[in-house]
């Protein structure tokens, strides 16, 4: 195969680049994945609640009584989620809250994703982000807000980068796996935000418990008056629309997207798909760094009191990352989607879990579900013949071009 062939190939089949029609299919199937998710997560909903189960006992004599509680229980706990997210300024501004990190989380897991690499390490990289954005934080007094907190987010986002850049590197230099690697280098980062909040340079003075002092109120990211929402979000829109640019703007971003659908056309076309490998996990380290930070920088419920860093601040952001990436498909505007929509569902649960009495894991199975139909799109398309039939319609008469060929 010549370099210019190869060269046609990888242009031919990069990702981004097919039919209109099957990327409506995949947005149908999405949606479709969403709406399933919901469906089981109800019909869960149902028969753990012991008074709907008991009307069932007499389902064939009374069917009407099982059928209205079923139908009112589901009704009242979807009712408080969407209230709790969306019924309100405040419910919305609590959504873009929780919605931030999982964003730029999830656009660091989709950029490994374009380039061919299964980014587990986001939440070590994000653990990162946390350490040196709360370091910065608390460590630095009298330092105006305009340079504070612009410091304390760019080193967390070159922790997070060069904590994904080793994975990057080991993977380009030795082979080894990155699925294996980040997760080993996320409990070593866990391990060391352990050590360090039991040390004097991260405890709180005056406190045995493992927690850092309070951040200085410089480097809080500012909110609007009265609302959760916060500096963060913007920063989250602008991050989603710099990896777009990137990937389809830009000869690095073209690169990360050859490499990611195949890499030895890539390599056979002049492209040092080693390098790519370094740099892209690095961005997707330094994205995931950035969502760290904002969690401990963004401004609590209390108004008057201050972040601080603990062990349990980051939560399971860089987990939760990879089902946004998979359900917003690895592309920015649809990881805001999800983000946004699992953002909702984190500002909701707790309203469901009050006014519906049902458990607050019932969100996390409902996720969990999304990425069980996402990740199997046959699935979704056996269940609709509709999809599965346009999928794998092709005019007859068309021939194959010189390029589908060569694809």
């Amino acid at each position: 195969m010549t370099e210019e062939s190869a060269a046609e190939k990888v242009v031919t089949v990069a990702p981004g680049t097919a039919p209109r029609s099957r990327r409506w299919v995949g947005v149908a199937t999405t949606l479709i994945a969403l709406v399933l998710a919901f469906l089981v997560g109800a019909v869960v909903m149902v028969v753990s609640d012991p008074n709907v189960v008991s009307k069932f006992a007499y389902f064939f004599s009374r069917p009407g009584d099982a059928l209205g509680a079923a139908w009112d229980k589901v009704v009242l706990a979807f009712g408080a989620l969407i209230r709790g997210s969306l019924g309100s300024w405040g419910a919305v501004t609590e959504t873009t809250a929780q919605a931030t990190p999982l964003i730029c989380a999830g656009l660091g897991v989709g950029l490994a994703f374009r380039a061919g690499l299964f980014n587990i390490g986001g939440q070590g990289q994000a653990i990162w982000g946390a350490i040196v954005g709360a370091w910065i934080g608390f460590s630095l007094t009298g330092v105006p807000m305009a340079l504070h907190i612009p410091l304390a987010l760019i080193c967390a986002i070159a922790f997070g980068a060069a904590w994904g850049g080793i994975a990057g590197f080991l993977k380009a230099r030795t082979g080894a796996h990155e699925v294996i690697s980040t997760i080993m280098l996320n409990h070593i980062a866990g391990g060391l935000l352990g050590y360090f909040l039991i040390t004097p340079l991260f405890q709180m003075p005056g406190r045995t418990d493992p927690i850092s002092p309070q951040v200085e109120w410089t480097a809080v990211l500012p909110r609007l008056a009265g609302t959760r929402l916060h500096v963060g979000f913007l920063l989250a829109l602008l991050a989603a629309f710099a990896v777009w640019w990137l990937l389809e703007r830009t000869t690095l971003g073209f690169q990360i997207r050859a490499v990611g659908h195949n890499p030895h056309a890539a390599e056979t076309a002049g492209m040092s798909v080693g390098r790519v490998t370094i740099v892209a996990m690095s961005l997707a380290g330094g994205l995931a760094g950035l969502a760290g930070a904002q969690m401990v920088l963004a401004p609590t419920l209390l108004t008057s009191y201050p972040p601080q860093l603990s062990s349990g601040i980051v939560g399971g952001v860089g987990f939760d990352a990879i089902t946004v990436a998979l359900l917003g498909r690895s592309r920015p505007l649809g990881i805001v989607g999800a983000g946004l929509l699992f953002g909702a569902m984190k500002a909701g649960g707790l309203t469901m879990s009050a006014e519906a009495q049902t458990p607050s894991e019932l969100t996390a199975l409902i996720q969990a579900l999304i990425v069980l139909f996402v990740a199997a799109p046959k699935f979704v398309t056996w269940l609709v013949p509709a999809l599965r039939d346009r999928r794998s319609a092709r005019p007859a008469s068309a021939p194959k071009s010189k390029k589908e060929v060569s694809a």
